[in-house]
């Protein structure tokens, strides 16, 4: 079953109902490996989050419906939080605020999934509720900590995921099961509701089947936590938006990638180099030494202090529960003092000047996800250093405070590749669509099916495009956007009108909106531009029923681009909304 945004919305569109459609993702879940999950809800779990939604408008919520499932160190109300570990069980009565955040926009959680225990490790094997197996190749590694997270995703369970990532993992996992991993900036999701692993640079992660849904999730997730010390303020989608753009892309110099003697990823990330040039990218080798001597410090430093300060005193007075590596690594680090944390912080500091000074140049930081990948043998076999390697590329993200999303970028003869974009902190939607842009050209399918991304088939078609703005149900995560994703659709840039349009809400449905011109009492209003083929421009317009076309609607910027209107009898005919400034703003406040 095809689960990206656009499929369910349009399998809702056609007529099937939620309750069906959730009660088959929960039959195919129970259909599954049981080592995905810590906690599968019953029906009668689920029942009240469908209750909650039959009684609620659609279009007010972006995510109606969309099944998804958590990661068990992440609390949702009534649902045993484990940790990956049975006897720290507690029983939350409130969910995490990201996961009520998306529950409150529509979202359906479905189950708690594996985890390597306390968020502990790469691998995805530290756990005695089972080893979550590869979604390509069940002897291989799933990868972690977010193991079951990532499969449910890969293997078409739900439409989406949490996990978290504190040294990779939610990269890791992503890259090795084919799917999207967004590490966002640290604290612009909130973490309040996770047990922590390292509290100061916990991230809750998001695994997607694409771009678009990823940035659906993060613009609903991504709000500010008055009651989260460590919760950050970002107004979501006022980022850089690169859309056809050429950009400057930096990797590693080539005596320091490293590999591990994998030949076949080592070739695919000179094959994704290739790639990013052809979509506009110019390639620059960078200093990598001080990324690697950052990430030396998460391990060798006093950070492991702070594994400690969340779960070592529950280890430490139950030393017969835990896994043995877990127990190892947070129980028997070196004795570390305020001296050797204060060298450490100073340390990253000087490091971080080094890391901003390299980025700054360029748009984006490309880095292989993971340099190789182990089979369930090995990682028993070596369940530490093996470990450490799975963490070449990933581990100084969170120390030096960037943001990364891990994109599917090949495939070896047994398992996924995939590469990190990284940036800045809050460059979070400049990296989605670059990682949009990269997604389409490697012509992967999501996940472990056989679905292709939203805009594949158009992406070859080599026309020129033509841009269209629109300002009501087709805006990004309301009902009608699907229509623009399933023609390849991609966004230019969030604006607003010129301060001449009035808006009228409409007697349609699905409810959608018009815009007037009225230079003497308009208002600007809020708009979003998207480039489409031409094919697509002229599919997508021959559907337009009346009384709305397309004419020139004028931006605040001057310009003058195709767009929805609608003809004057709205004025009449419908109800006048333009005090909202959006249709967005509308629907949040019936």
């Amino acid at each position: 079953m095809d689960l990206s945004f656009s499929a369910v919305k349009k399998m809702y569109a056609a007529g099937v109902s939620l309750r069906p459609l959730i009660m088959a993702c929960l039959d195919r879940c129970r259909e599954e490996d049981p080592a995905i999950w810590i906690h599968l809800l019953s029906n009668e779990e689920v029942e009240s989050y469908l209750l909650a939604l039959e009684s609620r408008a659609e279009d007010n919520l972006p995510l109606y419906g969309i099944p998804f499932v958590i990661k068990d160190n992440i609390d949702l109300a009534g649902v045993p939080t484990t940790a990956g570990c049975p006897e720290y069980s507690y029983l939350p009565t409130e969910s995490a605020f990201v996961v009520q955040q998306l529950i409150t926009a529509g979202a359906v959680p479905l189950a708690k999934t594996n985890m390597d225990q306390f968020a502990t490790g790469l691998v995805g094997t530290r756990s005695p509720y089972g080893a979550c197996g590869n979604s390509f190749n069940p002897e291989y590694i799933a990868g972690g900590s977010s193991s079951g997270s990532a499969v449910a995703v890969a293997k078409g369970l739900c439409s989406f995921s949490l996990g978290t990532d504190t040294a990779g993992s939610g990269r890791v996992p992503a890259a090795l099961n084919n799917i999207l991993g967004v590490k966002p900036t640290r604290g612009l999701l909130s973490t309040r509701g996770v047990v922590p692993a390292c509290r100061s640079l916990d991230c809750v992660s998001i695994f997607a089947l694409c771009a678009g849904d990823a940035g659906q999730i993060m613009r609903v997730a991504a709000c500010y936590d008055s009651k989260e010390p460590y919760s950050r303020k970002k107004e979501w989608g006022s980022g850089v938006v690169h859309a056809g753009a050429s950009f400057t892309f930096g990797i590693p110099a080539r005596e320091q990638l490293q590999f591990f003697g994998n030949l076949e990823y080592e070739n695919c990330f000179m094959e994704i180099l290739e790639t990013l040039n052809t979509i506009g990218g110019k390639c620059v080798e960078i200093d990598f030494s001080p990324f690697l001597a950052a990430a030396r410090l998460l391990y060798d430093g006093p950070w492991v202090a702070e594994r400690s300060v969340a779960v070592g005193d529950f280890l430490r007075t139950r030393p017969e529960v835990g896994h043995p590596v877990t127990r190892e690594i947070i129980c028997s680090g070196k004795p570390q003092s305020a001296e050797d944390l204060f060298r450490a912080m100073h340390k990253l500091q000087e490091l971080k000047m080094e890391t901003d000074t390299l980025l700054r140049p360029l748009d984006v930081l490309v880095t292989p996800t993971v340099g190789t990948c182990y089979t369930m043998a090995e990682v028993a076999a070596e369940p530490i250093r093996l470990n450490a390697n799975l963490g070449y590329y990933t581990n100084y993200m969170n120390l030096l405070d960037y943001c990364s999303l891990a994109v599917p970028a090949g495939m070896t003869s047994t398992l996924p590749f995939g590469v990190t974009l990284t940036g800045p902190a809050f460059a979070d939607e400049r990296l989605l669509c670059l990682g949009a842009r990269l997604h389409e050209a490697v012509k992967l399918p999501m996940g472990a099916g056989e679905y292709l991304p939203p805009g594949y088939s158009t992406s070859e078609q080599g026309e020129d495009s033509v841009h269209l703005v629109v300002c009501g149900a087709h805006l990004q995560g309301l009902s009608l956007h699907y229509q623009l994703q399933d023609l390849g659709a991609r966004l230019i840039r969030r604006t607003e009108t010129a301060p001449c349009y009035r808006m009228y809400a409409l007697s349609k449905t699905p409810a959608r909106p018009g815009l007037v011109r009225d230079e003497k009492e308009g208002k600007a209003i809020e708009v979003e531009v998207y480039a489409l083929s031409v094919t697509a421009f002229g599919h997508f317009t021959s559907e337009i029923s009346h009384p709305l076309g397309i004419g020139k609607l004028e931006l605040e910027s001057g310009e003058w681009l195709p767009g929805f209107i609608a003809e004057p009898l709205v004025s009449h005919d419908g109800v006048e909304i333009t005090v909202y400034k959006g249709w967005r703003a509308y629907l949040q406040s019936i």
